[in-house]
């Protein structure tokens, strides 16, 4: 058979029902169906205090500032959230061959 003959033939086994609807409003927020009591007795407290913390985090800075923590033994540190944010002195500029290899082949290795 030609290919061209061959392909107007072909039926495909998958069959789709109608056409794609997306709904225009998340559905409300509520806890899995599943989830222990205790949890969906408290999930409104939940969703009150994610709210609250998601719109102070919308109100700050773009670019996430470093934090500043107090450690058990009473020192201020420091938290970088990424690498860069960390002063260059910090960073790690001495990769050997065998790391530079790993990263490449995503941690797989023939050790």
């Amino acid at each position: 058979m030609y290919p061209s003959l061959r392909r107007s033939i072909h039926k495909p086994l998958i069959r789709f029902i109608g056409r794609r609807q997306w709904p225009s409003h998340p559905e409300p927020q509520h806890p899995h169906p599943f989830a222990p009591v205790e949890l969906k007795q408290s999930f409104s407290d939940f969703i009150s205090k994610f709210q609250s913390t998601s719109s102070q985090s919308h109100s700050a800075a773009s670019t996430p500032s470093p934090s500043v923590s107090i450690s058990k033994s009473g020192a201020n540190v420091q938290v970088f959230q990424e690498f860069w944010q960390a002063p260059e002195r910090l960073w790690r500029h001495d990769l050997e061959d065998h790391e530079v290899e790993l990263a490449m082949t995503g941690g797989a290795s023939k050790y």
